[in-house]
């Protein structure tokens, strides 16, 4: 265990994900302020010590504290964690940009593009707080998994080091490793894309296609989301690793992964309309797919296994048919 840090750390958002990064931050010692919206959740939470509606099995340290008063929350840190779905992000950076001390550092590990801008999250970061150190948590985790304590690595992104290399530093444990680079363009990319391949990879494995077109379509993803990412300026070499191939392989293989688990209820026929409203969770890729596609077609970027992802949950096509317009494109080499 770490030494604790001087001051607390706010955690935003106590969805399993949020609840899982605050867990971990408060299992090295330094106290954790996990900020929920519900106050009668907040209550329950702080009460039964673990967070039983997201992740049950997760008791909270001693040094974890939970609260509804955002103000109080922010008021008593400098360091921000905001862990809130893609659709959430920008409402929440303004409920607490009035607050955030002058000194406040902010970081997030929200995955996505805005729907309705096609922003990247530090896009939204920069116009709502302004110049201030920023940073993006991403890679490929299991809340279940980080709220167990087992084994993990990560990615912190970040144009300001010194941040990222701190907060690094206090997430860090025995079985916790948090990696620093500054592209955060390639991070941002990465998350957002894997949930759309996420998707198209279940909807084959819900068909009964099997191994080889599982990898098939994760090796041609990540061509997709590399040629994303490098027209949006991101470095290549990003998308090899932790953030890019390493969050795509988790995604595309394991059924603790919503995205996937959703690809596989449309592969084996299930309605959209049903399929949806039977996760109590946000399918990140289910908006991601719109906002990739057309963030694309601005671009004039080609990510064919995107857009019949995009077909198949916005357009009604059939998932056969997406399939079959896939096998059926015009042979190319394989590095185009």
């Amino acid at each position: 265990m770490q030494a604790a840090r001087p001051e607390p750390m706010a955690v935003i958002g106590a969805g399993s994900w949020g609840t899982a990064l605050a867990v971990q931050l408060a299992r090295e010692g330094h106290t954790t302020l996990l900020w929920a919206r519900d106050p009668a959740q907040a209550a329950a939470m702080e009460c039964d010590r673990r967070n039983a509606r997201y992740l049950p099995d997760a008791a909270f340290p001693p040094q974890l504290t939970v609260a509804a008063d955002l103000n109080d929350v922010l008021s008593r840190v400098r360091d921000v964690l905001v862990v809130v779905p893609s659709h959430a992000f920008r409402a929440t950076l303004a409920a607490i940009a009035p607050s955030l001390r002058p000194s406040a550092r902010v970081a997030w590990a929200t995955k996505g593009f805005e729907l309705s801008t096609g922003l990247l999250p530090h896009q939204v970061a920069a116009e709502l707080l302004g110049d201030r150190p920023c940073a993006v948590v991403s890679g490929p985790t299991f809340a279940r998994e980080v709220g167990a304590g087992l084994p993990t690595a990560m990615t912190i992104a970040s144009a300001d080091e010194a941040f990222g290399a701190q907060l690094a530093h206090t997430i860090s444990g025995p079985n916790f490793r948090a990696y620093t680079q500054t592209d955060i363009i390639g991070v941002e990319v990465g998350g957002a894309v894997k949930n759309v391949i996420a998707i198209g990879s279940g909807i084959a494995d819900g068909m009964g296609f099997g191994a080889n077109t599982r990898v098939a379509l994760i090796t041609r993803g990540l061509a997709e989301m590399m040629r994303l990412g490098v027209a949006l300026g991101a470095k290549r070499e990003t998308f090899m690793g932790l953030a890019g191939l390493g969050d795509l392989v988790l995604t595309c293989t394991d059924d603790q992964s919503r995205n996937r688990r959703f690809g596989m209820a449309l592969g084996r026929g299930g309605a959209f309309r049903t399929v949806a409203a039977s996760f109590d969770q946000v399918v990140e890729g289910v908006a991601a797919a719109r906002a990739v596609d057309e963030v694309a077609a601005d671009l004039g970027v080609e990510m064919p296994i995107c857009h019949e992802v995009y077909r198949v949950m916005h357009e009604g096509k059939a998932v056969r048919d997406a399939v079959q317009a896939l096998m059926g494109r015009e042979m190319r080499a394989e590095t185009e």
